[in-house]
């Protein structure tokens, strides 16, 4: 049997930008920053791609994003780089892990999802929150922090390796299941000209919020953004006791 492999994916500012805060503290000013796919969905769509290279019997790689208008040209990206098909959920107004869990779960069983894999969070909220809470909405198993993945040889199963504090765990999930990528999972590549013209030629399907019937009232209240604390200048001492000393009588953490 096919699978159909879905990953989400979320426009967020480019990490090598530097930011600048709204002049009302609320939120990160993006109307003149360059925006990109979150790196660890890009080690996601990485890995799916990778699946089907090594012979997986894949369907459609499907690349999802919620979001405003913007959200198309992260998609466009992912259809370059080789995804089959992309969504393209249209919502203008603010989002959280759990709201985001919802849409994605029904999207999933509106495209008869196997597999969906994503990073294990979006570097803008550092939330680590929406894989788990959408492998709870779908009583899906989950594996989180993947570093490496294999299938069994009836592609019914997947074996994930995760890093944790002890070292390493092998996890093996029955299909359908959740994945959250970690860092060590891969490098994405990048798109060459043809595919980019050949993305061209795939599907780009646009759902309306609405038509989704989904209620949600949100439980996350913005109290305000400031930048983190200028570096202190740093001393040059001439002895052990003189670090000492600065430890217990001046930084008094000793």
């Amino acid at each position: 049997m096919a699978l159909n492999i879905m990953v989400p994916i979320k426009r967020v500012v480019d990490p090598y930008t530097k930011i600048m805060l709204k002049s009302d503290g609320m939120g990160v000013d993006t109307q003149h920053l360059k925006m990109a796919i979150n790196p660890f969905d890009e080690i996601a769509l990485e890995e799916a791609l990778r699946w089907k290279e090594k012979g997986v019997p894949i369907q459609a790689i499907i690349a999802v994003s919620i979001g405003a208008e913007a959200c198309q040209e992260s998609l466009k990206t992912c259809l370059a780089l080789g995804a089959d098909k992309a969504i393209h959920l249209q919502y203008e107004g603010e989002t959280e892990p759990l709201f985001i869990a919802k849409i994605l779960k029904m999207l999933a069983e509106r495209e008869a999802a196997d597999i969906i894999i994503m990073g294990k969070q979006a570097i803008d909220d550092d939330a680590n929150q929406t894989g788990q809470l959408l492998a709870g909405l779908l009583n899906w198993p989950q594996a989180t922090y993947a570093s490496k993945t294999s299938f069994s040889a009836d592609y019914q199963k997947i074996e994930v390796v995760r890093e944790i504090d002890r070292g390493l765990e092998s996890l093996e999930l029955s299909l359908p299941c959740v994945i959250t990528t970690d860092l060590r999972l891969n490098e994405p590549r990048y798109a060459t000209l043809p595919n980019i013209m050949k993305a061209k030629q795939k599907p780009m399907i646009r759902i309306s919020f609405s038509e989704l019937g989904l209620e949600h009232t949100f439980r996350l209240k913005n109290l305000g953004v400031k930048p983190p604390e200028a570096r202190k200048l740093g001393l040059k001492l001439n002895s052990v006791a003189e670090l000492i000393d600065k430890l217990k009588n001046v930084e008094k953490v000793i």
